[in-house]
């Protein structure tokens, strides 16, 4: 791809991204949505504006890198400890009853055991990004309902790097015992050198060069990306290594100002990321999929507001409080579409469950936010009662 064709590239998913954010913002969706419909729109299956969609699947991928980086800021062990306490038992008992539902139902459509496993691993997760984006600032960071929501996101990501993590081994052919044992060696030793690395290294830096901001901005993604490279040496995936490496610096008192300053650079790429997964979808392949998406999707939809709540409720949480958490965490989750693109290129999932996951996350995406945006308090809400910044 050359460079004129680069930048109409850039043109055609920005502008157009512009375009179809406004109508999303219109219809009270998130934009993701509209990312992802872009992508399908001009990829391959659509109008095949963008012929080349997987240079842009390359670039895309540094996305997720930052958004694991950025959720490992966000980790405050101290601060989290005792919500993990209440949270941790809801995560895997919910986990298990989503899994066992994704697997029965993918399962009675006729899919393989292995289909069926990885798609009932997808229904365990919910959007870490539309969770956050359609909370506002102030619960998000000051009440208990952000806290709880955080808490049991943060678990679940845990969860699907370790899945991610699995699939790189595959992908990689380290599945076996001695794979596995050089993967537990190369875990703990990329925690310690990150750890010290922080202590010895990083504190002195950031303390001697705190007020140069453009050098804070540097210093952190040269440290995401040096570790999330080591990572990668190591056997590990980029995204553990970023996720790691953002741990590393959770308690450091610039984490926030490191947090938000990284946001866009995040968006950016979060935004090629979701458009080459629109531009990867075959909508020829997906109609054939519209009874089983339709079922699961339905199910997925009814059956995780109710689980949560009975699961908060046994914490002793209030009745309307335990129904807003279940519908914030009641669709599935970006990592579902991440599970998606690294089970296929390990060629561990067929191309039909693939499409299967996608049209149940997009259709998820669509009817959750679309619920939470008519009944709760959300910087993009229907009504002037309950928008809040």
């Amino acid at each position: 791809m050359d460079e004129e064709s680069i930048v109409y590239t850039f043109f055609l998913i920005f502008a157009g991204s512009a375009i179809l954010a406004t109508v999303a913002l219109y219809a009270r969706q998130a934009l993701l949505v509209a990312y992802i419909l872009l992508g399908a729109l001009l990829g391959p299956s659509g109008f095949a504006l963008v012929k080349d969609p997987q240079l842009i699947q390359s670039i895309a991928n540094i996305g997720i890198i930052f958004l694991l980086f950025l959720l490992g800021l966000n980790l405050y062990p101290q601060k989290l400890l005792r919500l993990f306490r209440q949270a941790l038992p809801i995560t895997l008992i919910s986990a298990l009853v989503f899994g066992l539902l994704g697997f029965g139902l993918t399962f009675s459509f006729g899919f393989g055991v292995v289909d069926a496993l990885l798609v009932g691993v997808s229904c365990i997760f919910s959007s870490t990004i539309l969770g956050l984006k359609l909370l506002p600032t102030t619960i998000l960071h000051h009440r208990h309902a952000g806290e709880i929501i955080i808490s049991i996101l943060l678990l679940q990501d845990l969860l699907a790097i370790l899945v991610l993590s699995l699939l790189h081994a595959v992908e990689q052919g380290q599945l076996q015992l001695s794979g596995i044992l050089k993967l537990s060696i190369a875990f703990p030793l990329l925690l310690a050198i990150a750890y010290f690395g922080e202590k010895l290294l990083l504190q002195k830096l950031l303390r001697s060069f705190d007020r140069i901001h453009e050098y804070i901005f540097l210093l952190a993604i040269g440290w995401c990306l040096g570790i999330a490279e080591l990572a990668s040496v190591a056997g590990l995936s980029y995204e553990v290594g970023a996720f790691i490496a953002g741990v590393s610096l959770a308690n450091s008192p610039i984490a926030r100002f490191i947090a938000e300053n990284l946001k866009p650079l995040r968006d950016f790429f979060l935004v090629m990321f979701f458009f080459a997964l629109g531009a990867g979808f075959d909508f020829a392949a997906a109609r054939t999929m519209l009874v089983p998406t339709f079922i699961l999707a339905t199910m997925l939809l009814v059956i995780k507001p109710v689980v949560f709540h009975t699961l908060l409720r046994r914490t002793h949480e209030a009745e309307q409080f335990s129904w807003e958490i279940g519908f914030r965490l009641g669709q599935l989750s970006e990592f579902s579409l991440l599970l998606v693109f690294v089970a296929q290129h390990s060629g561990v999932l067929s191309n039909s469950a693939a499409y299967l996951i996608q049209s149940v996350t997009l259709l998820s995406f669509v009817v959750s936010s679309y619920l939470v945006v008519l009944r709760y308090p959300t910087p993009m809400a229907v009504t002037e009662a309950l928008r809040r910044e």
